[in-house]
C-alpha cells in the first residue's frame, strides 16, 4: 500500500535495494474504472504478490487484481534487512496457547521449509534474488547476553528442537563464522537466508503478471467493505477482498487500532576490500544480530557490503506514517556506532546508503492470516519485521483458504488468530515509547553490570 509521494516518484532512491534492483521504476497503469475480479488483494508487497502468485497457480481462471497506492515493493517489501529466516513473531509457547503443542511445532516446521519454497519459486522464475542461505549467527556478548543464548537453546530442547534446528556455539565457534568483538558465544541456526528483497518483490510482480494477474499501482484503496475496495479510482467488486498492508494497515479506515506502525532504520555501507571481508567473516554469507533487547540485523551482501539496521526510532502518535519518518540521524548515528563496535574495522568505512520505513506490528505481537467466510474478507499481517518469509506461508495459506482446501496450512495456529486492538492515544504513544526507552536503558544497564537487566524483565511482559 504506503503513502503518495509529492510529484514525480523517485522509487530508486527510497533504499539501497531499490537502487540496486536493476529494474524499471515506472508506474504500471492505475485502475481505469469500476472492474469486477474474483479476488482483490490490497497491497503489491510480498503478502499480495505471494497470494496472488499461489492463486493464480492453482486456479487459472481466476481474475485476481492487485491494488497498490505506490509500486509494487514500495514498503517494507522492498526495504527489509533481507532475512529470509525462519524466526516468527510469537513463539512457541504463544501458539500453543492458540492451538496446542504440535500445532505450534507445525507450524515452525512449516516456516523453516518456506526459506527453500522461496528459494524454490526465485529460481523457477528465474528471479536473481541473490539467494544465499549462509543461515544465522546470534552472537553472545557478555555474560547477560550469553545467559540470554543459553536459555533459548535450552528452551528449544524442550521443545525437541535439535542442534540441527538451533545450536550453541562457544566463543571459538562463533569466531570461525563472524569474527566480532567480545563474543563470548553465540547461537545458531542454519535458517536462513540471505535475500536482496527489492529483487525478489520486483520480480514476484512480474511472475504474477506472466499468470494473468493484473496489478493496478498509483490506485489508492480508500475503504475495504465486503465484496468491495473502494478505490480513488473506481471500485472494484470481488467475492474475496485480501487485505494485505502490512506497516500501512492502519491507515484504512476502521483499522487504525488494528496494528501500529514502527519505524525500522538501516544503512548499507560501501563495498568493502577482501582484507575486511578476512577479519569480519561471514564467508557463507550468513545473517547476523546478537543477543540485545533493542534488535540489531545485519548481512553481507553479494556485492560485499554490509547491510545493517535496527529499531530505536520513535513511534508517532496516532499511528502516523511520513516519508520523513524513514529517516532519522540520531538512530543512523547509534546504529552505525552498534556497527562499529561489533566490528571496529569498519571505522571510516564509508556509509552509501540510509533509509527505514514502518513494520507492522499487532498487540499481542502475533502474526495472523485468515478469512471470514460470511463477508470474504480475508487478510494477513502483523509480521513485527519477520515477514520475508512469513508472506510466502501467508499467501499459500490464503490460496487455501479462498479455495476452501482443508490443508495441514489451513490447520496451523495462527489461522484466523484476531489480534486484540491497540489501546487508544495517547496511551498507545505513551506505551510504545516507554517500552523502547527502557530497552535501551537495559541494554546501557548490561553493559556496565554485566548482569541480565531487571528493567528488561520489568518491560518483557508488556511485548508478549
Amino acid at each position: 500500500m504506503g503513502s503518495p509521494l509529492s510529484g514525480q516518484p523517485a522509487y530508486a532512491g527510497l533504499s539501497f535495494w531499490h537502487a540496486s534492483a536493476g529494474d524499471d521504476w515506472t508506474p504500471r497503469p492505475p485502475l481505469p474504472g469500476d472492474v469486477d475480479v474474483d479476488v482483490a488483494i490490497v497491497g503489491a508487497g510480498y503478502t499480495g504478490l505471494w497470494t496472488a502468485y499461489y492463486l493464480a497457480e492453482a486456479d487459472p481462471s481466476l481474475s485476481i487484481a492487485v491494488l497498490e497506492s505506490e509500486v509494487a515493493g514500495f514498503g517494507a517489501s522492498g526495504r527489509n534487512g533481507g532475512w529470509c529466516s525462519a524466526l516468527f513473531p510469537a513463539e512457541l509457547p504463544a501458539l500453543t496457547r492458540l492451538g496446542t503443542r504440535e500445532s505450534a511445532l507445525a507450524q515452525h516446521a512449516a516456516m523453516r521449509a518456506t526459506i527453500d519454497e522461496v528459494a524454490r519459486v526465485a529460481a523457477a522464475e528465474s528471479i536473481d534474488a541473490h539467494v544465499a542461505k549462509g543461515g544465522m549467527i546470534r552472537l553472545a556478548r557478555g555474560p547477560a547476553q550469553l545467559a540470554r543464548a543459553r536459555a533459548e537453546v535450552e528452551e528449544a530442547r524442550h521443545w525437541g528442537r535439535d542442534a540441527g534446528d538451533l545450536d550453541l556455539l562457544d566463543a571459538a565457534q562463533a569466531r570461525e563464522i563472524v569474527r566480532a568483538a567480545g563474543v563470548s558465544g553465540a547461537a545458531y541456526t542454519p535458517d536462513c537466508a540471505a535475500i536482496h528483497p527489492a529483487r525478489l518483490v520486483r520480480g514476484l510482480a512480474r511472475a504474477v503478471e506472466r499468470r494473468g494477474v493484473t496489478i493496478h499501482e498509483r490506485t489508492r484503496v480508500t475503504g475495504i467493505a465486503p465484496g468491495t475496495a473502494h478505490t480513488d479510482r473506481g471500485t472494484v467488486r470481488a467475492a474475496t477482498v485480501v487485505r494485505a498492508t502490512e506497516g500501512f494497515t492502519p491507515q484504512l479506515p476502521g483499522h487504525r487500532r488494528t496494528s501500529i506502525p514502527v519505524y525500522s532504520l538501516v544503512l548499507a555501507t560501501e563495498p568493502l576490500p577482501a582484507s575486511t571481508w578476512d577479519e569480519i567473516g561471514l564467508a557463507r554469507r550468513e545473517t547476523f544480530s546478537d543477543f540485545r533487547h533493542l534488535i540489531v540485523y545485519g548481512q553481507r551482501t553479494a556485492d560485499d557490503r554490509i547491510v545493517f539496521g535496527g529499531r530505536g526510532a520513535p513511534y508517532h502518535a496516532g499511528s502516523r506514517i511520513d516519508p520523513a519518518f524513514d529517516r532519522d540521524e540520531a538512530v543512523f548515528a547509534r546504529i552505525l556506532a552498534s556497527l562499529v563496535d561489533l566490528f571496529p574495522v569498519l571505522r571510516g568505512a564509508r556509509v552509501e546508503h540510509a533509509w527505514g520505513g514502518p513494520l507492522g506490528v499487532p498487540r499481542d505481537w502475533c502474526a495472523s492470516v485468515g478469512l471470514d467466510r460470511s463477508t470474504g474478507l480475508a487478510w494477513a499481517g502483523g509480521y513485527v519485521g519477520d515477514g520475508v518469509a512469513t508472506t510466502n506461508l501467508a499467501g499459500r495459506t490464503l490460496r487455501d483458504l479462498v479455495l476452501e482446501r482443508d490443508t495441514e496450512l489451513t490447520r496451523l495456529p495462527w489461522v484466523n488468530h484476531r489480534s486484540p486492538r491497540w489501546e487508544p492515544e495517547p496511551l498507545r504513544w505513551l506505551g510504545v515509547n516507554a517500552t523502547r526507552l527502557a530497552f535501551t536503558a537495559a541494554d546501557r544497564e548490561e553493559s556496565l553490570t554485566r548482569r541480565p537487566s531487571l528493567i528488561a524483565r520489568a518491560v518483557a511482559p508488556l511485548v508478549s
